[in-house]
């Protein structure tokens, strides 16, 4: 849309909030661009009758023009179209190099870098000037400008105000500035016909604006002093808001990223894979995230949220949410236990913060699925037989909202099915709500999996990403997906024990039992020392029956878990001491042991490595 100079004079116009810089870094660097200009009559501007109301009238519609930048390069070439041929011939803009970003003062010395050109097409009258020559100009400029501290253009661009290229003393300024163009014969028109305005933001210099006319056109005069001056102020100001968006979405990007999983774990029983997309209409990030965390047991936890909001905050929110499910997690709380004290600290943080999150724990040897859902977009699950079912968990209300009852739902999982956990950017859009959404990647699945085994995760995860996200995104989105594999009933061992005196040397009897079926004969003398080590220390503190697992996959993993709440620590012992010594053997055995509290007690587990010739063969694994 056109707009045309309105007799109604300059008027305030706010400049909006830049997304992220395209295809130039924030600090100003870049290629260098020469826009060529129609050779079109000038439109009424102050050089042509210079009466207040048309000089009024063109600095609002240039104003307008420079204020609808979204980002650096765009409100540096507004300005060049603003200026050129309306108001100038030629337009060169130098930029700090590198822009500053908030109000800190470097001490480093002013570098200016040129960073672009526009001029007017020659005609036959001015083929001879060195301004419109069809060669690029930027051969006859200085691209890159070292102002001497005690120099006329240092003390030029403190000043922050235009200065025309004839006033006193301000030679040496345009030399400094211009370089090899300044000594060309005739390079600069004789005559008022050079104005070089600073661009001054709040604090900084942010560069310099030359602005020149060519001999046949008439010169300038005081009034357009200030026409140049608020073309230059309007520029800095969108500039120097361009730089700081650009920091900040770059700042608030690393953070999010580094917050987010470097790699996802590779538990048994299970197979991972995630994506994570940024909103591509701006680079301000937002608090989508997304987590898998190995649980006691061999379980597996697994979440997806969203903190509301795109913003460094956002980012920083979800950070600290993150952590907290990490630490929640920890203690082996059930998925609606987690959402009520995610939910508290959430409020601690602060009323505004509101997050979305789906919390579920896979088991991989019962087979079993626990799921909670606070106001999260519902989890789909793909049936190995190729339908996708839209799981129902009451979704209750977003965290942060206080008071609310969370649901746990537990469900059966069958081996070799795939559960879809993702954010509302991957199903919710201006034109889409929810429901639509989620019925849209339902009938996606299906395809994916076109009435067969699905195929790889990786492969999944490229086609949900293909067939429902646009090209353009107003939100960011997070995807997780996990392919249950669950563990073969013949490798995994499982009794519950009384606790007495002797139930150490039953322990003994059943994993010795256990590991012949399994041919792992050479492993039994070391084995069934850790068991009676680790299941006597539980004898000790437990007043409930104990639980003996053993797990067969690459490692023999042994876990002894009771009701007792206090955490084994390994000790040194003395030499007079009877005990104390358990721990210190399982230490030297295993591979690796931990003890983990439980809601309802502990588990102490450890691990050793089977040798390769005697490792079960495994079932198909599909490819990631």
């Amino acid at each position: 849309m056109t707009e045309h100079p309105t007799p109604q004079g300059s008027r305030a116009t706010r400049t909006p909030q830049p997304p992220p810089p395209h295809g130039r870094r924030a600090d100003g660097r870049g290629s260098q661009s020469q826009d060529p200009v129609p050779d079109s009559s000038p439109e009424p501007g102050p050089d042509r009758g210079g009466e207040q109301t048309d000089r009024l009238q063109y600095l609002d519609v240039a104003t307008r023009r420079i204020a609808r930048g979204m980002d650096l390069d765009e409100t540096l070439r507004e300005l060049r179209r603003a200026a050129v041929p309306t108001f100038a011939d030629t337009i060169i803009v130098h930029l700090h190099d590198p822009l500053p970003v908030g109000d800190e003062k470097s001490a480093a010395p002013v570098v200016l870098q040129l960073h672009s050109v526009s001029r007017r097409p020659e005609t036959p009258a001015t083929s001879g000037s060195p301004l419109l020559k069809t060669r690029p100009l930027h051969s006859d400029i200085a691209e890159l400008v070292r102002p001497d501290a005690t120099g006329r253009l240092s003390k030029l661009l403190l000043a922050g105000r235009p200065a025309f290229g004839d006033a006193p003393g301000i030679a040496p300024a345009v030399t400094e500035l211009l370089g090899p163009l300044a000594k060309v014969p005739e390079g600069i028109p004789p005559g008022r016909r050079l104005i070089i305005a600073p661009l001054h933001g709040r604090r900084h210099v942010m560069g310099t604006v030359v602005l020149l006319r060519r001999p046949d056109r008439s010169p300038f005069i005081r009034d357009d002093l200030l026409v140049a001056s608020q073309l230059a102020t309007h520029t800095a100001i969108g500039v120097q808001k361009a730089v700081m968006y650009g920091h900040e979405a770059s700042v608030a990007d690393t953070l999010q990223h580094t917050m987010l999983p470097s790699s996802l774990p590779e538990p048994t029983g299970i197979r991972l894979a995630s994506r994570y997309l940024p909103a591509s209409k701006t680079a301000q990030v937002g608090g989508d995230w997304y987590d898998a965390i190995p649980l006691p047991g061999n379980r597996v936890a697994l979440i997806v949220g969203d903190v509301m909001g795109h913003s460094m905050t956002s980012a920083a929110i979800m950070g600290q949410l993150r952590t907290i499910v990490q630490t929640l997690a920890g203690l082996d709380l059930p998925p609606d236990e987690v959402l009520h004290h995610l939910d508290e600290q959430a409020q601690r943080l602060g009323s505004d913060h509101i997050a979305t999150c789906l919390y579920a724990i896979y088991d991989p040897i019962s087979h079993r699925l626990l799921i909670a859902n606070a106001g999260h977009p519902p989890a789909v699950l793909l049936h190995p037989d190729g339908h996708g079912e839209v799981l129902r968990v009451p979704p209750a209300a977003p965290i942060g909202v206080g008071g609310v009852d969370f649901e746990s739902v537990e469900m059966h999982a069958p081996t070799g099915a795939t559960l879809l956990l993702y954010t509302d950017g991957l199903v919710e859009s201006r034109e889409t709500d929810v429901g639509t959404g989620v019925e849209a990647l339902r009938t996606s699945l299906l395809t994916a999996a076109g009435g067969r085994a699905a195929p790889s995760l990786e492969l999944l995860c490229d086609h949900i990403l293909g067939a429902m996200v646009p090209g353009s995104r107003d939100d960011d989105i997070a995807l997780l997906t996990a392919r249950f594999e669950g563990f073969p009933p013949d490798s995994v061992g499982y009794w519950h024990l009384d606790p007495h005196p002797l139930t150490a040397g039953q322990a003994r009897r059943l994993t010795r039992r256990a590991l012949r079926r399994w041919g792992l004969e050479s492993m039994l003398d070391s084995t069934e020392l850790m068991v009676s080590e680790v299941v006597t220390n539980a004898v000790r503190f437990a007043s409930r029956p104990i639980a003996l697992r053993l797990l067969r996959t690459d490692v023999l993993r042994c876990e002894v878990t009771d009701d007792s709440s206090q955490v084994p620590r390994m000790r040194q012992a003395q030499p007079g001491d009877e005990g104390g010594r358990g721990l210190f053997l399982v230490d030297q055995l295993a591979q690796r042991w931990g003890a983990t509290r439980l809601s309802t007690g502990k588990v102490v587990w450890f691990e050793q490595q089977i040798p390769k010739k005697q490792r079960p063969s495994e079932h198909h694994r599909p490819d990631r």
